[in-house]
């Protein structure tokens, strides 16, 4: 009996310390992949045509299609779904047959989790060949179940997402790829209901009731983006001390208030949202402006779900957009309310019970917003060339920093 006991401390032991080894080579001291800040306008206009050229709403029921993708556009796909829904940084290479995936999630007490995966093309979908985590090689099996193990904590529906079975098959090649897929008549709607868990729809229908109830009683057809925080930043402080998470709270409250703004359904995202109390048209204004709380909802919305570098780079192409033939001009004010929506944005997920706290004390359009009524605005492409040098000249760059200076200067945001 000592004998056994002996051997069964010595079994423990022995596994305590495979377990420990194992840990010293998966955690690393510095992340492989670092925090991207590259994305440009150019890389918005290649997104939005491509979103534009393969919108599901246009597409032949059951007709195949096949969406090329350079390497470029692979990598910030990935990078910016990783940062939102597991928050890691990552990149890709494209090569033949194969697709490589380096991604850096922060660990505990300042150590981080770099792994390493290698896909191999298939006759269908891809199959992984690699997986590596830090310096300790895994069996490829193991990808799956943990990728839907850490993706679950983060609330993301692998399953559900596999379950709608749309793509038929990805070709891996040198610098690029290519997805042939096929659009059932119910895919779009499948789609959106697995992107959005189950516990995210219910923050959205709380959102969506408390502006039903605020709005109901407005008179006329206006009402300022400042008299909006109150009630839908209340209602977040409220659910995120009896349990909720400030930061999810946050993003669905800014989430249901761009779409108000916007006055497009929250169905486009969640279908189940037809179903829930209809809200009132009305315009959301910043400093008397529609426009201005528009750019100001979508900069802080995006900045809220994937960080302020793609934030920074939709405004910045919605500028270059209106200054090309057709649109309004490039707008410097315009802009100074991106990057006080990015700013907000931003707030509203490092700090969310400041956020609350501030709010709840009392603010107003000048407290997050600087006056802009100075700033240069509707010049066409050729005239902002010419007086500021495009985006990067120097004359473009000191009024940045003028905007920045601005919004330094702002209470919400010392």
């Amino acid at each position: 009996m000592r004998t056994l006991s002996k051997c069964f401390l010595a079994a423990v032991l022995a596994l305590l310390l495979a377990l420990l080894v194992a840990l010293a080579l998966a955690i690393e001291g510095q992340p492989r992949v670092p925090p991207r800040d590259d994305v440009s306008p150019a890389d918005i206009d290649r997104a939005v045509a491509l979103a534009r050229l393969h919108d599901p709403r246009a597409a032949v029921p059951g007709q195949l299609r096949r969406v090329p993708l350079s390497q470029r556009d692979v990598d910030l796909l990935l990078s910016h779904a990783a940062r939102r829904f597991v928050a890691a940084n990552t990149r890709v290479r494209l090569q033949p047959g194969r697709l490589g995936v380096q991604a850096s999630a922060a660990a505990p007490f300042g150590r981080w989790l770099n792994v390493e995966l290698g896909l191999r093309q298939t006759a269908a979908l891809p199959e992984v060949e690699r997986l590596r985590v830090g310096r300790l090689p895994l069996p490829s099996a193991l990808a799956w179940p943990l990728l839907r193990a850490f993706a679950a904590r983060r609330g993301v529906q692998v399953d559900a997402l596999l379950a709608v079975d749309w793509i038929e098959r990805v070709n891996f090649l040198e610098g690029r790829m290519t997805v042939s897929y096929r659009i059932g008549p119910d895919t779009a709607k499948r789609l959106r209901a697995a992107l959005v868990p189950p516990v995210d729809q219910e923050r959205l229908r709380a959102y969506n009731e408390r502006l039903a109830a605020v709005t109901q009683d407005v008179a006329g057809d206006e009402m300022p983006l400042a008299a909006l925080w109150p009630p839908l930043f209340a209602l977040a402080a409220q659910r995120s001390a009896t349990g909720g998470d400030g930061v999810e709270e946050n993003r669905a409250a800014l989430l249901s208030l761009t779409f108000f703004a916007n006055q497009r359904p929250l169905g486009l995202m969640v279908p189940a949202a037809y179903d829930w109390p209809r809200l009132r048209p009305l315009y959301v204004t910043l400093l008397g402006r529609h426009d201005f709380a528009l750019h100001f909802l979508v900069s802080a919305l995006v900045a809220a779900e994937a960080g302020t570098p793609l934030a920074d780079a939709v405004g910045v192409w919605k500028e270059l957009s209106d200054a090309r033939r057709g649109g309004s001009g490039f707008s410097f004010n315009d802009l100074a309310a991106d990057r006080a929506g990015t700013r907000f944005g931003e707030l509203a997920v490092r700090e969310p019970a400041r956020l609350h706290r501030r709010v709840a004390a009392g603010m107003g359009e000048a407290d997050f917003m600087p006056q802009v009524s100075d700033l240069p605005e509707f010049l066409s492409e050729r005239e902002f060339v010419a007086r500021y040098g495009g985006v990067g000249g120097a004359a473009y760059n000191r009024l940045l920093a003028d905007i920045e200076a601005r919004l330094n200067a702002l209470p919400v945001f010392r």
